[in-house]
């Protein structure tokens, strides 16, 4: 594939300044560099473009051969030695890594400042009663912690902590190289202190000088009312220790809710079904039902139909935002007798000759005769 014009790469025209070229260049290293654009491959590319183009127009021979030849200017020039070395080295972006560290800082190095711990997640598995009300709940967290011993500071006690010879307490190492754009410095967090400066004369003898260990802790963990299944409950600095001074993460738990046998939810009310005989349907009734604190008296219409929904108000699942509750939502379920006395069968016969109620619906069946064509 042809090289692009770097003018064009750039987004600058052929009379630019020193400055504008600059400036350009930042805008298009900030978008593109790869370590804020990890999830897209053709970053990568458009920086290395971007960097090479910068490398020629921002050095005046080099510009004023480009522009009186293009990039036939440099070709077979690769490691020749040229006021430029050629564009080998790009590869590997060692040279515009340089470049980007001296405009930027070197995005790349560890921060050095107080650092927060670690987020911790706990899967907590509740009763679909428990998530319905609420409840304190003790857990076991294994999590990193600040060393009783020395307290985090990673020295054994009485003993003093010192200056890095390493970074001479600037908890970074740097490095000058020579590149094309003139002395370039590579900054880099010192890997004998990490970063803070100083180190411990004696390592703590608990620790070995880390300033954190592991511990189990129980911890008591309020559950709202109302909890539903996938919903996470935040326990602030429960989490893991911070390091430099940092303050501790957050502990996150995660919920799940157990199906109950008999109930189920839908948002904040709770569905039920309950079985009633023809003669309450018919006649109405008052019946018992189980709800989620024992059972309260529902009052069956006359003439109920089977599958009908009855509402038993503010016997549902609490909010979780901590205000009103749902309802009990209970379908009713007709059940037909298996074992009738003789009796019973006579009654019902009785009762089914009145007007064929208990057989057939007239009307219903003179609409799907009239439906099929009417009798024939």
């Amino acid at each position: 594939m042809a090289k692009r014009d770097y003018y064009e790469v750039l987004g600058v025209g052929k009379d630019a300044s020193e400055d504008e070229i600059k400036k350009a260049y930042r805008r298009l290293a900030r978008q593109y560099h790869p370590d804020v654009n990890k999830d897209d491959p053709a970053a990568a590319d458009k920086f290395k473009e971007a960097a090479e183009a910068y490398k020629v127009l921002s050095n005046a021979d080099a510009r004023a051969k480009y522009d009186q030849f293009g990039h036939e200017a440099f070709n077979g020039q690769a490691g020749a030695g040229g006021p430029f070395g050629g564009f080998g080295g790009f590869g590997g972006f060692e040279d515009v890594g340089d470049i980007f560290d001296m405009f930027f800082g070197g995005m790349g190095r560890e921060r050095r400042g107080p650092q927060k711990g670690v987020d911790l997640r706990y899967d907590l598995n509740l009763s679909f009663k428990e998530a319905a009300f609420g409840l304190e709940k003790e857990i076991q967290v294994r999590r990193t912690e600040n060393c009783p011993h020395c307290h985090g500071n990673k020295a054994e006690p009485g003993t003093p902590i010192v200056t890095c010879q390493h970074c001479n307490g600037l908890g970074e190492i740097r490095q000058t190289r020579q590149t094309i754009l003139g002395n370039m410095v590579n900054v880099t967090t010192c890997p004998h202190c990490r970063g803070e400066g100083k180190t411990a004369k004696q390592p703590c003898s608990k620790c070995r000088g880390q300033g954190l260990v592991q511990r189990t802790r129980k911890i008591k963990v309020n559950i709202p009312a109302g909890v539903d299944d996938g919903m996470q409950v935040r326990v602030a600095g429960e989490g893991e220790a911070g390091t430099r001074g940092g303050g501790p993460g957050d502990l996150y738990v995660f919920i799940s809710v157990s199906p109950h046998e008999f109930f189920k939810r839908e948002g904040n009310n709770v569905f039920c079904e309950v079985p009633i005989s023809f003669t309450q349907a018919a006649l109405g009734d008052e019946i018992e039902v189980p709800t989620l604190e024992g059972t309260a008296k529902l009052k069956v219409p006359e003439g109920t139909q089977a599958g009908t929904v009855l509402r038993l108000r503010g016997l549902g699942i609490p909010s979780v935002r901590g205000y009103g509750r749902g309802d009990q939502l209970v379908r009713v379920k007709l059940v037909t007798p298996t074992r009738l006395t003789a009796r019973q069968r006579e009654l019902l016969r009785e009762l089914g000759g009145i007007d064929g109620e208990l057989n057939e619906d007239k009307s219903f069946i003179g609409r799907v005769k009239e439906a099929l064509g009417g009798n024939k």
